[in-house]
């Protein structure tokens, strides 16, 4: 199933294969919008790392007990050529313009988590 030009609902299930609750899959496609302009503006391919995380999954990773990414507004992502920093810096970009929603945002070591909660927090 596609959720925009370039992401399919696939890049974003649960890495331990539960079936995503359809509420789920109504904020993975807003959040693959989202993502898709950013994607557009890049002009590069972004790699997602985890997008939905199933209750189970989140809690074997040591994800945070209230995750975003439990009800599939949350997206880590990466992109070929680009530091975490540059990532973040571009999104933050986007979003004072008004592009992207405003949500969560924090650069890590090898990758960006970005997420639609609706309020600004960054940690």
């Amino acid at each position: 199933m596609k959720l925009s030009t370039n992401f399919s609902i696939s890049e974003f299930q649960s890495k331990d294969g539960s079936e995503t609750p359809p509420m789920v899959i109504l904020n993975l496609r807003k959040l693959a919008k989202n993502i898709q302009v950013l994607r557009d503006y890049i002009g590069k391919p972004i790699k997602i790392n985890s997008g939905y995380r199933s209750p189970q999954h989140n809690a074997k990773i040591g994800g945070a007990k209230n995750s975003q990414h439990l009800t599939g507004k949350a997206v880590d992502i990466r992109v070929d050529g680009m530091t975490p920093k540059q990532l973040f810096d571009i999104i933050e970009t986007l979003q004072n313009k008004g592009k992207m929603d405003i949500g969560g945002l924090k650069a890590y070591n090898s990758f960006v988590h970005y997420d639609i909660r609706g309020n600004f927090a960054r940690w």
